[in-house]
């Protein structure tokens, strides 16, 4: 008997290890060479990112960079490439404008999460040194036209700084494509929800302190005000005897060269995000953002975008409709607020973003201004727009084809993609596990 299980141990240890070999995916996926000569995409139906198509377009690429754009543009000469998109769509490469890939592998192996830092405030936390862009999780987005995106810290109440990153990369310093530009605060709530417990609270380990949250979130947010007062004091000396690290990292929230990311959603706490823009003189961006839409008025006053972070989810309160998810991007599109679409779920990696955005064209939007929630919008509100968010001469090729709608998962079949004129190759650990089982089974 003890033989018997001995055997069966044996067995499943080398199932296990044959199937760790065998789903290793993505180890001779290299990131691609920088360009040489010239790249022409002829016949594509060009979306330019910022609400204009063009048919039958043809776009020219050269030392990363888009040379050119429309009809009628001569693809001859030496050392050229020509790719004949007829037929098939070109858009720009979208963004996630909030994530934790390349920080988070497996989020039930602590081995592989490098996403929170001990205590509360960590200004000077900075996401990308831990970014690791050997991550599976990569290729799997870039399958689906995403080529680039925001890594943020998590935990505490300040977190740290964010860097956009590209989704080609050897390490994280060919990855950083605008580093450090922004600092992200995470809003203790102040919407009080009622226990689970029948109103008499949680009790041991891991329980909430008595006493009023809202109050105790509000003490929260004047030590945070406190500590951006001590900041701007620091900021606006010329010269320090001792450089405090924590203050330093603030610096630029000061002359507007980083944003002030604050992650909230209800109308009370983005009013308080409202008076640190106002108040400090800073450059706010909400994320989350669940009921913007009704203070749309006041963020576009004050000039405030808002990266709604999850489209699929269920609303705020039980008395919003069912579908206010779905509906936020086209009331802050019609009250003229900047707003960028997310995917945040943990269950999709990101990969969604696309279908989030056809989300909201189903709801309001046109394709076009769905569109430009993830490209064109998302790159104004990280500040990269000189460089990317759109199909113009001058900015950097990072470009996809898709043989279909690129917002709907029925049709969308990303064919080429291109980061900074690179050619990249889209195989990822999906694809290959696919072919692996198609083979086994001899279909």
């Amino acid at each position: 008997m003890k033989q018997q299980y001995i055997h069966k141990a044996l067995s499943l240890v080398v199932a296990l290890m044959a199937l760790s070999i065998g789903v290793k995916a993505q180890d001779n996926v290299y990131p691609a060479k920088a360009q040489t000569g010239k790249v022409y995409i002829k016949n594509a139906t060009v979306h330019v990112g910022n609400g204009q198509v063009i048919p039958g377009a043809t776009v020219a690429v050269e030392n990363g960079k888009i040379t050119g754009v429309g009809t009628g543009i001569a693809t001859d000469g030496a050392n050229v490439t020509i790719i004949d998109a007829a037929g098939k769509h070109l858009y720009p490469g979208l963004i996630l404008s909030s994530s934790g890939m390349g920080l988070v592998e497996t989020p039930t192996v602590r081995a592989t999460t490098d996403i929170r830092e001990i205590g509360d405030y960590n200004p000077s936390i900075r996401a990308i040194v831990a970014y690791n862009t050997d991550s599976k999780i990569i290729n799997t987005v870039r399958s689906n036209g995403i080529l680039l995106a925001n890594i943020i810290p998590e935990g505490g109440t300040i977190s740290g700084s964010s860097t956009v990153v590209q989704l080609d990369a050897w390490n994280w310093e060919d990855a950083a494509y605008h580093m450090d530009g922004g600092l992200h605060f995470r809003m203790p709530s102040l919407f009080s929800r009622p226990s689970r417990f029948g109103g008499f609270g949680r009790r041991g380990p891991g329980a909430e302190p008595e006493g009023d949250p809202v109050k105790r979130a509000l003490e929260e947010i004047d030590q945070v005000k406190a500590l951006l007062r001590e900041a701007k004091a620091y900021a606006a000396k010329s010269s320090v005897a001792e450089p405090n690290l924590k203050l330093e990292a603030m610096r630029g929230l000061f002359d507007r060269s980083k944003k002030f990311y604050i992650h909230c959603d209800v109308v009370r706490e983005i009013l308080v995000a409202i008076d640190f823009a106002k108040e400090f003189g800073l450059d706010v961006v909400i994320v989350g953002g669940s009921e913007s839409w009704q203070v749309a008025d006041l963020l576009k006053l004050h000039k405030i975008p808002v990266i709604i972070d999850q489209m699929h989810e269920l609303p705020t309160l039980s008395d919003d409709d069912i579908d206010q998810t779905y509906k936020i991007a086209t009331q802050l599109q019609k009250a003229g607020v900047l707003f960028a679409i997310n995917d945040s779920d943990s269950q999709h990696r990101g990969k969604n973003l696309p279908f989030n955005a056809g989300t909201a064209a189903a709801y309001g939007l046109t394709k076009e201004e769905a569109l430009s929630a993830i490209t064109l919008n998302a790159a104004r509100i990280l500040g990269i727009s000189d460089r990317t968010g759109s199909i113009e001469t001058g900015k950097d090729a990072n470009i996809v084809i898709s043989v279909g709608d690129i917002l709907d998962m029925r049709t969308s079949i990303i064919t080429h993609a291109f980061i900074q004129g690179r050619q990249i190759d889209l195989t990822d650990k999906h694809k290959q596990l696919n072919q692996r089982y198609m083979q086994k089974y001899g279909l």
